[in-house]
C-alpha cells in the first residue's frame, strides 16, 4: 500500500517533466522565439544588476560634457560609451535603469490585467444570464475606444505620473483577458470532468478556480505575453507625451520626449532609448509567437 502511495507523486512528476519537455520541444523549434528568449533573459539581467553594471548614476549630470557622441563617433570620450544627454547624464547608465522602469511596469500592468480579467471572465462564463451580459456590455464599451486614446483619457483624469499610467493601461488590456476567460470557460464547463466535479459535490468557486481555470491557461500564457510587450510600448508613448513617467526619471519614453529638440544634431540622445524599446518588445512579441506554437496543438509543426 506504502509502495503504490509512494508511486503517484513519482508518476506524476514524470508526467510533468515529459510536459515540460515536450513544450520545450515545440519552444525551441521556433528559433526567433528562442533568440527572443535569450534577449529578454539578458535584459532581465541588466535590470537585476543595474547597480553593478551602470558606470554612473542615472541622474548624475556632468554638464561639461554635455550632448557627447558615442565614444566610436568622433568627438567622443570613452568615459561615455553611449555618449550623453543635454545635460550632461550618461546614456548608457540612463538606459540601463531605464530597462528596470520599462519591465516594472510590463508586470504591474500585465499582473492587474490578468487578475481581474480572468476574475470577471471566470463569473462571466460561469454564471452568464444577467451577469455575462453586464460584464461583457462593459468589457465592449472599453473596447470600442482605441487603446491608446483611452489611456490618454483615463490618464488626464487621472493626473500624469507613472502609477497612473499603468492604471489606465492595465484598464484598458483587461477586456481582452475577460473574453479570452469567458470563451474558455464555456468551452471547458460543459466538460466531463467539470461535471463529474459538480455530482461530487464541488461548489461554484472549486469549479472555477480548482477546476476549470487550470485548463484555460494557454491561451491566457500568450495573451499575457503579447500584453506585456503592449504595456511597455504604451507606457513609453505615454511618456513621450508627457502622461506617463515625469524627468527625470529614465524610463525610454519620456528619454525620447526630453530628446526631441537635439534630433538633428545630436542622434544617439533619439535613437538609442528608440533602439532599447524595439528590442525589448520584439524579443517579447518572438517568445509570444514561441509559446503560442508550443502550446497550441494546432500551430505545432509535424
Amino acid at each position: 500500500m506504502t509502495n503504490a502511495a509512494a508511486s503517484v507523486p513519482a508518476s506524476i512528476d514524470i508526467s510533468r517533466r515529459a510536459r515540460l519537455a515536450e513544450f520545450w520541444f515545440y519552444f525551441s523549434e521556433n528559433r526567433g522565439a528562442v533568440a527572443g528568449l535569450v534577449i529578454f533573459v539578458g535584459i532581465i539581467f541588466i535590470t537585476l544588476l543595474a547597480p553593478l553594471i551602470a558606470p554612473y548614476a542615472p541622474s548624475e549630470q556632468y554638464r561639461e560634457a554635455a550632448l557627447l557622441p558615442p565614444a566610436w563617433q568622433q568627438g567622443g570620450n570613452a568615459n561615455f560609451l553611449l555618449g550623453t544627454d543635454a545635460v550632461g547624464r550618461d546614456m548608457l547608465s540612463r538606459l540601463i535603469f531605464g530597462a528596470r522602469y520599462s519591465l516594472f511596469i510590463g508586470v504591474i500592468v500585465t499582473t492587474v490585467a490578468v487578475f481581474f480579467g480572468v476574475l470577471f471572465g471566470m463569473i462571466a462564463g460561469y454564471f452568464r444570464g444577467w451577469v455575462d451580459t453586464v460584464i461583457m456590455r462593459l468589457m465592449d464599451i472599453i473596447l470600442a475606444f482605441p487603446s491608446l486614446l483611452l489611456a490618454l483619457v483615463l490618464v488626464a483624469v487621472l493626473g500624469p505620473g507613472l502609477t497612473n499610467a499603468m492604471i489606465a493601461i492595465a484598464l484598458v488590456y483587461q477586456p481582452h483577458f475577460v473574453r479570452l476567460t469567458r470563451a474558455a470557460v464555456m468551452a471547458e464547463k460543459s466538460r466531463d470532468y467539470v461535471v463529474a466535479a459538480k455530482v461530487a459535490g464541488a461548489g461554484p468557486f472549486r469549479l472555477m478556480f480548482k477546476t476549470i481555470l487550470p485548463n484555460c491557461f494557454a491561451p491566457l500564457n500568450v495573451q499575457a505575453t503579447l500584453s506585456f510587450s503592449s504595456a511597455i510600448l504604451d507606457a513609453a508613448a505615454l511618456g513621450f507625451l508627457g502622461m506617463g513617467a515625469q524627468p527625470p526619471t529614465p524610463e525610454w519614453g519620456t528619454m525620447l520626449a526630453e530628446a526631441r529638440e537635439f534630433i538633428l544634431r545630436a542622434w544617439w540622445v533619439v535613437t538609442l532609448p528608440g533602439l532599447a524599446i524595439l528590442i525589448t518588445v520584439l524579443a517579447i512579441n518572438l517568445i509570444g509567437d514561441g509559446l503560442r506554437d508550443a502550446l497550441d496543438p494546432k500551430m505545432r509543426r509535424s
